[in-house]
């Protein structure tokens, strides 16, 4: 079996995948590449280099042979805000390179999008998979560019390029980032050292979720179907559950009775406001058969036991 890449390793969704990937075929198949080392407890081959930098890619490409490519690095929605002429680069340039490496030597890709690239003008509930896509951010005009990228370069040059709109994902074995939904990783962290956290969305912001097993299955579930399953190649629609801020913590509260919440909104409830509250994602159930495994309740346990044991193994 040809190498794997995966890009932006070390970041909340490639700490699950690259498990994944070793575990189903073989920690020796799996390169890892991210713009910073990896920690003490990586283990496997790493890289470290910038996605943006072409040749560098290449010169991978040419040592290892990949023949499949998760390319996960990019800046999300706050990072992109505090930095938009960086988001552009990284998420773009990022992307066509990765795409022309793949168009030259034949690899199929993953590349992830996102409920970013609702709008205002995007319904909010039941968001079809074609519909009017408006962004607020610069991450979202990104994911929206790259999608139709994704797309050019599947019609241009036949190059198997496969993409998911993550919603927000729910992880422990990375620390949590700086996106909008993350403040459902960041809850936990409050719960176990402080039992209290101040939260910066609305109590009543509903938001599409997913514990990210879940994101991981259906991604390597997305990359191992048949060609001829795949209808759509721009972004398929994905989705598991919508919860609110309150929800989530009354289902903490089953935990912890006396868990302390303070709501103190701030520009990322402008951010979370655009988006979208529910998505149908029939197509990705239809084309490569989705199916979600993790509800709120099974989702704030699992997080809560791994957000526990992570601070205690620090």
């Amino acid at each position: 079996m040809k190498k794997i890449l995966v890009t932006g390793a070390c970041g909340l969704v490639g700490s699950d995948l690259v498990l994944a990937l070793k575990a189903k075929y073989g920690e020796n198949t799996i390169v890892c590449m991210d713009c910073h080392p990896a920690d003490q407890h990586f283990e496997g081959v790493m890289e470290v280099g910038d996605v943006c930098d072409v040749a560098y890619l290449r010169t991978l490409q040419k040592k290892y042979d990949f023949g499949q490519i998760y390319h996960l690095a990019g800046l999300l929605s706050v990072g992109g805000e505090k930095n938009p002429d960086r988001a552009w680069r990284v998420n773009l340039l990022g992307l066509k390179n990765i795409l022309d490496i793949a168009r030259d030597y034949q690899c199929r890709v993953f590349w992830p999008s996102s409920i970013a690239v609702y709008g205002e003008t995007t319904p909010k509930a039941l968001v079809p998979q074609h519909a009017s896509f408006e962004p607020t951010t610069m991450y979202g005009v990104t994911k929206v560019a790259g999608e139709l990228l994704c797309q050019y370069y599947f019609h241009k040059y036949g190059v198997d390029v496969r993409s998911i709109r993550y919603p927000g994902l729910n992880g422990y074995k990375a620390a949590p980032g700086d996106g909008t939904t993350e403040y459902a990783i960041h809850i936990f962290y409050g719960l176990i050292k402080e039992n209290r956290y101040e939260c910066f969305l609305k109590p009543d912001t509903r938001l599409p979720m997913m514990y990210m097993d879940d994101a991981i299955r259906g991604t390597i579930q997305l990359m191992e179907a048949p060609a001829e399953n795949i209808t759509i190649r721009t972004s398929y629609n994905f989705t598991a559950i919508s919860f609110t801020p309150a929800e989530l913590v009354a289902e903490i509260r089953k935990i912890s009775p006396d868990f302390e919440i303070i709501y103190n909104p701030d520009d990322r409830q402008k951010i979370a406001e655009s988006w979208a509250q529910t998505i149908d994602d029939s197509k990705a159930r239809e084309d490569w058969g989705w199916q979600e495994e993790y509800d709120l309740p099974k989702m704030t346990m699992a997080l809560y036991k791994g957000v526990k044991e992570r601070l205690e193994n620090v």
